[in-house]
């Protein structure tokens, strides 16, 4: 397989979000903005990019009756040196992010590329799958972000849009939110889809 196509594939044709809907908890829990968006995304890109190279180099090596366990141990080892780095370089992100980096050790996307992809491919493949999924994941937290925070606080990346007679929809920055624009998004993707499938 080709490596555009690989890294391509992440973002466009198999996006972990709009796609194939992985890694909803942090989607819907943290897209309050789009600066964590786009901070949650680049943190699980990091993680991927490492991961999928690891375990494609160690691949040979682990057992497969253990192999879940060891790719646990793997991404777990990527996530704390990314929670380390956010602690003492990013503290602002990290405390708005919380909870939720330590959590990317259980999230789908991740353990999912390693059993699907790295396991069986290339270290440099894996990689590239790495990066086109990880930046799909922050392509896809990041509109879901920027949609939430335009109507839920009339601003962007802390920018205020609006003049003071807008009424922000406070119920966007609520969890019921993050259901409501992913729904729409979903709607609005699949109706682009179908749209473009009948022209052809």
């Amino acid at each position: 397989m080709k490596l555009g196509k690989i890294f391509m594939a992440g973002i466009l044709f198999e996006n972990p979000i709009f796609i194939q809907m992985l890694g909803m908890c942090p989607t819907l829990a943290v897209t309050t903005s789009a600066v964590n968006g786009i901070g949650m995304g680049l943190a699980t890109t990091a993680v991927l990019i490492g991961s999928n190279t690891a375990i494609s180099l160690l691949k040979k090596v682990i057992p497969s009756k253990i192999r879940i366990p060891a790719f646990v141990v793997v991404i777990a080892t990527f996530v704390t040196v990314v929670g380390m780095l956010l602690k003492a370089y990013l503290p602002a992100l990290d405390s708005q992010l919380g909870l939720f980096i330590p959590l990317i050790v259980v999230n789908c996307v991740i353990l999912g590329r390693a059993e699907a992809f790295a396991s069986k491919n290339s270290v440099v493949a894996s990689a590239v799958d790495g990066i086109g999924m990880g930046l799909g994941f922050t392509i896809a937290l990041t509109i879901l972000g920027s949609v939430r925070e335009i109507l839920g606080a009339g601003a962007i990346f802390g920018k205020v849009l609006f003049g003071a007679s807008f009424q922000p929809a406070l119920i966007m920055i609520l969890p019921p939110g993050a259901f409501l624009a992913l729904g729409l998004l979903l709607a609005l993707l699949n109706y682009v889809q179908a749209r473009k499938a009948t022209q052809n």
